[in-house]
């Protein structure tokens, strides 16, 4: 079970927002580009600031909306007639640069092995990579879990949290490390159900 999978519902409570905007000219492009600079601002504002640790404390806050502006962007495209070629290629992009964006801060906390915040940046781009390979692969784009975007985010956003109101991970590092294994069980997943969905979709045919 992933947080994806409350996406509707999340969408449901922003249309009245979307229709708003998108009746006062604001384009699905618009919002995507908006979503990666923000991240990449909120990112280097709270690792630029160390050692005020409380900086850190912005990174939640950016993720609810980033979250929210990721639905928004996609609602603008589907139902305001807004898709675009180009706007597929921000979509994906803009959320693999977010999610680098608002990891490598957490590279300054001492408390903290650098090789972890690492890997589990670059776990967060093999597993959206797993999950764009499905349409090459004759599948769908695989949004699997146990730990897809919308979870990612939550566990930063949780990380930053503790770190901003002056807690240390020491020990607690072991998180980081569980997050990776779960990321790399994520990719798995989503190339074995990009696999097997092609592969239905050939005995079909």
């Amino acid at each position: 079970m992933s947080l994806y999978a409350l996406k509707p519902r999340f969408q449901n409570l922003l249309r009245p927002l979307t229709g708003w905007l998108a009746r006062h000219g604001v384009t699905a492009n618009q919002v995507t580009v908006a979503a990666a600079c923000g991240s990449i601002a909120t990112g280097a504002l709270a690792a630029l600031g160390s050692p005020n640790r409380s900086l850190f404390l912005l990174i939640p806050v950016w993720l609810f909306v980033r979250m929210a502006l990721n639905a928004i962007d996609g609602m603008l495209a589907r139902e305001h007639a807004q898709k675009s070629t180009l706007g597929a290629y921000l979509n994906e992009l803009g959320d693999v640069v977010s999610d680098v964006a608002l990891t490598l801060p957490f590279l300054v906390v001492s408390s903290l092995p650098s090789a972890l915040v690492w890997a589990f940046a670059l776990m967060a781009v093999i597993v959206e990579c797993a999950g764009l390979i499905g349409p090459l692969a004759g599948a769908s784009r695989r949004y699997d879990g146990p730990l897809g975007k919308s979870d990612r985010a939550l566990m930063l956003g949780a990380f930053a949290l503790w770190l901003g109101a002056g807690g240390t991970f020491g020990a607690g590092a072991w998180l980081w490390a569980a997050l990776i294994a779960l990321s790399a069980i994520t990719a798995i997943r989503r190339v074995r159900a990009g696999i097997a969905q092609a592969g239905t979709a050939g005995i079909e045919r």
